[in-house]
């Protein structure tokens, strides 16, 4: 039984929670499961590529608005009432690619609204633009951050668990490029993702979404005895990965048990050792075989010391700094400058953990933001490092998740954690597994160099 379940799930709960004048969040949907009803397109001048994109995925665009004669219709008060869907939509995509104009940004809101209230619950309001880095003029470029403004707006006006993104497509992208990403954000996968932006390019190799994408791929997860880490280990099994999970000698028997339950090799490892990579290199090639290589690693172990900074002394911060950031880096370091049995292979994932802590800092955790934000950095210098080469790197930034940890919170701090999102609850670590799997796709090749925020749309840092 998770958090929520605990609360409004027994009668005592719903009292209490009653009382204290909370409203029961929306059930998420969740998981590789589409929205039920159509995937309503609209195209405004110059799109196209989702149209492909949804085909490429085996979509055909639903019923489009009624005839906009039903603007004629009037409330009781005979206020002009918006068009209306005939079958509530599951989601909208708007192709808004060729939008350069102020006045263009009038087409999106006709899209939007009549689906601002009538989405079917979990629905997705999806939005594609083209960056402003591949735009000329200073109006185009304006317009490309407006429509972010419009995503990030619609997110929190959103009713019943739907959420709202937007991918800004660089240059060269094609449909292909872009099938994976649409198929995430249609998807359950990316319940707790909302009012988020993030870039698509050209992939240097290209590949088909598939349901299984790690069908006999090898896939190391840090920190995966518990929580996150292990609903991300299960998380890569169920989609076909062999999983190699990480973990402190401390956490062996719950380490032993998430990797025999799914089916995958433990190895314990202190992480912040100066060998710590090549002993993944050895594990790999010695459990799996000579012939295997690492396709992605999740770096995932991370560690708090929470003091206020008056009261931070070296210890508390090295740890942090060292568990958080400076071990990823050697891993890192070590796994791309030698080829050896076991180690990377030419199209790596490399993805890491931030956190929204990192993004807007957070009372109390001076050394856990300065860690989370330097991933943040690290992703962005490596994508540059590494951009004549296949492998990408990427990381998540969790808000407030449902933890064994964030369970020791007192009730009322947590619950006031838990409503300042867009969507009034906390997010499961399988929320954090789904997106970083997205990211770890063969087919999501074309995302390299994002932080995308797993958050519900939290209000900090937003």
């Amino acid at each position: 039984m998770n958090a929520l379940e605990m609360i409004y799930g027994t009668p005592a709960g719903k009292f209490v929670a009653k009382k204290m004048g909370l409203n029961e969040p929306p059930k998420l949907r969740r998981g590789r499961t589409m929205p039920t009803g159509p995937v309503v397109l609209g195209e405004l001048d110059g799109g196209g590529i989702a149209r492909e994109t949804l085909s490429l995925l085996g979509i055909t665009p639903g019923q489009p608005l009624l005839d906009v004669a039903d603007n004629r219709t009037k409330d009781e008060k005979g206020r002009a009432q918006p068009p209306r869907y005939q079958q509530k939509p599951g989601a909208i995509v708007i192709d808004a690619t060729g939008v350069r104009e102020i006045t263009q940004l009038e087409g999106i809101r006709q899209l939007l609204r009549p689906i601002m209230r009538g989405l079917e619950p979990s629905g997705r309001v999806i939005l594609l633009a083209t960056d402003a880095s591949e735009v000329e003029g200073l109006e185009a470029k304006a317009v490309a951050q407006g429509i972010d403004g419009i995503n990030r707006t619609v997110g929190k006006e959103l009713r019943a668990g739907s959420t709202s993104n937007l991918v800004f497509v660089k240059g060269g992208a094609t449909a292909q490029d872009l099938a994976s990403t649409m198929s995430f954000l249609l998807e359950g996968r990316s319940a707790f993702v909302s009012g988020q932006a993030w870039r698509v390019g050209p992939a240097k190799v290209q590949h088909e979404v598939s349901p299984r994408p790690f069908e006999g791929k090898v896939v190391v997860v840090t920190g995966a005895a518990r929580g996150i880490g292990a609903a991300i280990a299960r998380t890569f099994a169920r989609d076909g990965a062999e999983v190699v999970a990480v973990d402190i000698p401390q956490a062996g028997d719950a380490l032993a048990k998430v990797a025999n339950e799914i089916k995958g090799s433990a190895l314990q490892l202190d992480i912040t050792a100066e060998d710590a990579g090549e002993k993944i290199a050895k594990h790999v090639a010695r459990v799996l075989g000579a012939e295997k290589k690492i396709w992605a690693i999740v770096h995932n172990a991370g560690i708090t010391r929470d003091r206020m900074l008056a009261n931070l002394d070296e210890k508390l911060w090295g740890s942090v700094l060292d568990v958080n950031l400076a071990a990823e880096m050697r891993i890192n370091d070590y796994l791309l400058n030698n080829d050896v049995p076991g180690g990377l292979a030419d199209e790596a994932r490399i993805v890491g953990i931030a956190s929204t802590s990192g993004v807007a800092g957070n009372k109390g955790q001076t050394n856990y933001a300065a860690s989370k934000a330097g991933v943040m950095g690290l992703v962005w210098a490596m994508r540059d490092e590494l951009a004549d080469q296949p492998i990408t790197t990427n990381a998540v930034a969790p808000g407030f998740i449902e933890t064994e940890m964030t369970g020791a919170i007192p009730f009322l701090q947590r619950e006031i954690f838990r409503r300042t999102n867009s969507l009034s609850q906390g997010g499961n670590p399988v929320d954090v597994a789904e997106t970083l799997a997205y990211l770890c796709d063969p087919a999501s090749g074309g995302v390299d160099g994002q932080v995308i925020r797993v958050c519900g749309q939290n209000l900090v840092g937003a």
